[in-house]
C-alpha cells in the first residue's frame, strides 16, 4: 500500500467527512464522490484499483451503520431488503471481478461517465408518494425484486459504489413502497454490495485497510451533522441538489481529462 502522509491522513478523514455529510444532507450520490476524492484529493490516483476497494469498503460500512436508525424507525422492508440484495450481491460479485480485469485508469475514465449520468438523475424530480406499500403477487414482485436487484448489483461491483441512486427508484419500481422506506430498505443492499465489492478487492490485496478506517471515521461524523441540517433546511434541499450535480459533473470532466490518456493507442 502507499505510505501517506499526515497531511494526506487528515485529508481521507475530510473527504470521508464530506461524503458522509452529502449523504446525510440530501440522501444520497454521496458515496459517487468517494472515488474521486480519495484518488486526486487525498492523492490515490496512481492506484485506481486500490482506490476502488477501499471506497467500496467505507461505503459498506457506512451503510450499515446507517441502517440502524432506519431500522429502528421501522423504515426497512426486510423480505424485499433480503431478496434485492442476494441478486444483487452475486451480481456485485461478478461485476468487482470485471472491475478488476479492466485497466484502473481505463475504469476511472468509465466511472466519470457513470458520475455525469448520476448528476444528470439528481436534477430530476424524484417521486414523493408517502402511502402505504402498493400489493402486488408475491411472485411478480420478487421476479422484479431479483431482476433489478441483479442489475444494481452488478454496476456497483463493477465500480465499487453504494448504489443508492439506483436502489432506491429500483425497489420503488420492484414493490411500489415509498419512498421513504425505499431510502432504509436500500442502505441494506448498500452495504451488502460495497462488501461484496471490497471482500473481493481484498482478496487480490486491493484494500487500503488503514485508509478505510479514515474514510469511515469521517463519514459517521459528516453523516450526523448532514442528517441534522438536513431537518433544518427542507424545501432549499432541491436547490441542495442542483449545486451538488454541478459538483459530481464537474469533477467528472476533470477524470475524464485526467483519464482520457487510458484510450490513446
Amino acid at each position: 500500500m502507499v505510505h501517506l502522509s499526515l497531511l494526506q491522513d487528515i485529508f481521507a478523514v475530510i473527504s470521508g467527512l464530506l461524503v458522509g455529510f452529502s449523504l446525510g444532507l440530501i440522501g444520497g450520490g454521496g458515496s459517487i464522490l468517494a472515488v474521486p476524492l480519495l484518488a486526486y484529493f487525498v492523492g490515490y490516483h496512481d492506484h485506481p484499483h486500490v482506490v476502488i476497494g477501499t471506497t467500496a469498503l467505507a461505503v459498506g460500512i457506512n451503510a450499515y451503520l446507517n441502517l440502524i436508525p432506519h431500522a429502528r424507525a421501522g423504515n426497512v422492508r426486510w423480505r424485499a431488503a433480503i431478496v434485492f440484495a442476494i441478486a444483487g450481491v452475486i451480481a456485485a460479485l461478478g461485476g468487482s471481478i470485471l472491475g478488476k480485469a479492466v485497466g484502473g485508469h481505463k475504469l476511472l475514465f468509465l466511472f466519470a461517465i457513470l458520475m455525469l449520468v448520476v448528476a444528470f438523475l439528481m436534477t430530476r424530480p424524484r417521486a414523493e408518494r408517502t402511502g402505504d406499500v402498493i400489493k402486488r403477487p408475491v411472485a411478480v414482485e420478487t421476479a422484479w425484486l431479483i431482476v433489478v436487484g441483479a442489475g444494481a448489483g452488478l454496476l456497483s461491483g463493477f465500480f465499487g459504489i453504494g448504489g443508492g441512486f439506483l436502489i432506491v427508484p429500483g425497489l420503488m419500481l420492484a414493490t411500489g413502497m415509498p419512498i421513504l422506506a425505499a431510502i432504509g430498505t436500500s442502505l441494506f443492499s448498500v452495504g451488502s454490495f460495497g462488501m461484496t465489492t471490497a471482500l473481493s478487492y481484498a482478496w487480490s490485496g486491493l484494500v487500503d485497510w488503514r485508509v478505510a478506517g479514515l474514510y469511515i471515521l469521517g463519514g459517521v461524523a459528516g453523516g450526523w451533522i448532514g442528517a441534522k441540517l438536513a431537518t433544518r433546511l427542507g424545501k432549499n434541499k432541491k436547490a441542495l441538489n442542483w449545486i451538488f450535480a454541478v459538483i459530481v459533473a464537474l469533477t467528472a470532466i476533470y477524470m475524464l481529462y485526467r483519464n482520457l490518456a487510458a484510450f490513446h493507442l
